[in-house]
């Protein structure tokens, strides 16, 4: 299992729509047209194709990039969460 950010700019309103209801199925969202999605390679790989079955290669763009293992996580701006809660994917056993 491991992490993978998965973003997307689609050109169609419908289009958007429909992809981003496939994505809840998939991965979490993180920001607008940006997902976070936790498992297997063969889970992000089912998940891709679901959405390249759906996008406009000409006009639409898709990304899928590998985060570290171990990687470091920050935030600027604004926080989701209240004070003093902070989330992140490493094991709790750090």
């Amino acid at each position: 299992m491991r992490n993978w950010l998965i973003g997307y700019d689609i050109t169609d309103p419908k289009r958007l729509q429909r992809i981003y209801r496939v994505m809840l199925k998939h991965a979490t969202p993180i920001e607008y047209s940006i997902f976070m999605l936790h498992g297997t390679e063969r889970e992000k790989q089912l998940c891709l194709d679901e959405l390249v079955a759906m996008i406009d290669v000409d006009t639409d763009d898709l990304r899928c990039y590998p985060l570290p293992e171990r990687g470091v996580q920050e935030r600027i701006g604004k926080a989701t969460l209240p004070s003093g809660i902070h989330w992140c994917v490493l094991p709790s056993t750090l």
